[in-house]
């Protein structure tokens, strides 16, 4: 749900719970960047914390899961749940830049991120890891991490792996451009005061 803000903040909490996961997502899109994330999958928690701190959001993610199996609910539903959380901070998107785009690089490795907040679920996920696990984390979850939150966040996304030859900088980089490519498209446009940025009249 939305949570009215005295100061002008966009902030929403979520809570997700089945029979596989239980998830409490609280984000504010104005923050500085600070994050709190207790998920029991630390390289998840790493890749968030990166999009907390380049785009510039405050966010919490605590969540609970079946990690005897393996991480694969509890990844996939903390997008889902964040997908949400975003959808709700930003309520109807009047006034929003609506597209973002970044490039990151860490050192060798180099990712794209581009988004448009269209109302419209769409991922395109041009994404080649140079091997399947980073540590213990299967690098397949990063897909259905992006998937859930593009399908309930309901936004355009194109993530591309320009190059690199370390998993961890690409899944890093990726991240970053992440973070900072919707801090991009959630910021207020002056010039669109009101103004939801589409032709239809809403997003």
């Amino acid at each position: 749900m939305q949570i009215p803000s005295t100061d002008g903040h966009r902030v929403a909490e979520i809570e997700r719970n089945t029979l596989e996961t239980q998830i409490l997502v609280r984000l504010d899109l104005d923050g500085t960047g600070r994050s709190r994330l207790e998920t029991g999958v630390p390289f998840l928690e790493h890749m968030l914390d990166q999009i907390a701190r380049h785009g510039l959001i405050d966010l919490e993610v605590q969540a609970t899961g079946d990690l005897q199996i393996d991480a694969h609910h509890t990844v996939e539903d903390i997008g889902i749940t964040l997908g949400q959380a975003l959808t709700a901070a930003l309520g109807d998107k009047a006034g929003i830049r609506r597209y973002g785009h970044a490039y990151v690089p860490l050192d060798e490795a180099l990712s794209r991120v581009v988004i448009d907040l269209s109302g419209r679920p769409m991922l395109t996920y041009q994404v080649a890891f140079t091997r399947a696990w980073i540590g213990g984390f299967d690098v397949d979850l990063l897909r259905e991490f992006f998937q859930g939150l593009v399908n309930h966040a309901a936004m355009t996304l194109h993530l591309d792996t320009l190059r690199g030859l370390n998993a961890h900088h690409q899944a890093e980089t990726l991240f970053k451009a992440f973070g900072r490519a919707l801090r991009m498209a959630v910021e207020p446009d002056p010039r669109m005061a009101g103004i939801t940025p589409s032709t239809k009249g809403s997003l």
